[in-house]
């Protein structure tokens, strides 16, 4: 087993020339730290979350999954600890781009808007409140960061000097077009994604191609449509839930101290509930 990669959550395996396998852990971060406890079935929900939004898309943009069926993986991964966690891809030339796009103002965003009205340098109306659905959804691109740094927030202008106006411009639409028919989707099943962020690479063409996790709860805000209240922070079925408990229990980055089993115990439902109310199955 060649390991070429293990970030935050996932691990990457080099399978040969053309195929990797991306292996999803139990891992949780926050604030860009790995916290010491695992959550059960994180793992096993972010996968299947992210192969049912690849599939919802394929019309939009092609994506890079081959198969998440154990019995075609390599003969070495056919194990129990990949059944259910684990997705055989296409290599792709990856973009140096973080694709965020917002449908509603929030977190980093409203924190921006409050100071001067803007939201990554893109000028808002007047008079939004915390939580509003924004008049259009934006496209607030960022660099990718190596792990344990923070990614930067750069202008769509940014992203075209790096690489290329056709590109960009490619990359922004596809972005918005792909959010837009999620958040559709998600909202007539109870759930609002706020926010999210996308990874593309390019195929052995030079096809843009979907890549990595899809509109996961850790890579989303995810609120609960029938608690949703503009002009307040919302609750959530993403990991939030666990940043607003170490923020008010003074948790140290340094030396981050393992969580609660109750905090656990509710972030994995948390995490399961969102996947049943996506895709009507039982998890």
């Amino acid at each position: 087993m060649n390991k070429i990669s293990s970030g935050k959550v996932r691990e990457i395996y080099d399978i040969d020339e053309d195929k990797l396998l991306l292996v999803v852990s139990d891992r949780i971060s926050a604030f860009d730290v790995i916290l010491p406890s695992l959550i059960p079935n994180k793992g096993k929900v972010l996968n299947k979350i992210s192969d049912f939004w690849f599939d919802f898309t394929k019309d939009i943009v092609k994506n890079h999954v081959i198969s998440t069926d154990i019995k075609d993986f390599p003969a070495e991964f056919q194990k129990p600890e990949f059944e259910g966690r684990s997705m055989l891809v296409k290599k792709l030339k990856m973009l140096p781009i973080e694709c965020i796009v917002r449908g509603y103002i929030t977190g980093s965003g409203w924190a921006s808007y409050k100071e001067n009205g803007t939201v990554c340098g893109i000028q808002l109306p007047a008079g939004l409140q915390e939580s509003e659905k924004l008049p259009d959804a934006l496209f607030t691109p960022s660099t990718k960061a190596d792990l344990g740094d923070h990614d930067e927030n750069i202008s769509f202008e940014k992203t075209c000097e790096i690489i290329g106006e056709e590109l960009g411009t490619k990359l922004r639409d596809k972005t918005i077009e792909v959010y837009k028919k999620c958040a559709e989707y998600a909202l007539s099943k109870g759930i609002i994604i706020a926010d999210t962020k996308f990874e593309f690479g390019l195929d052995e063409s030079g096809e843009l191609v979907l890549a990595d996790e899809v509109l996961t709860p850790d890579s989303s805000r995810f609120w609960p449509a029938d608690s949703y209240v503009v002009g307040k922070s919302q609750s959530s079925f993403d990991k939030q839930y666990i940043r607003d408990w170490l923020k008010q229990n003074n948790w140290n980055s340094e030396n981050p101290s393992p969580l609660p089993e109750e905090v656990i115990s509710t972030t994995s439902k948390k995490y399961i509930e969102a996947y049943e109310l996506l895709t009507g199955k039982t998890f």
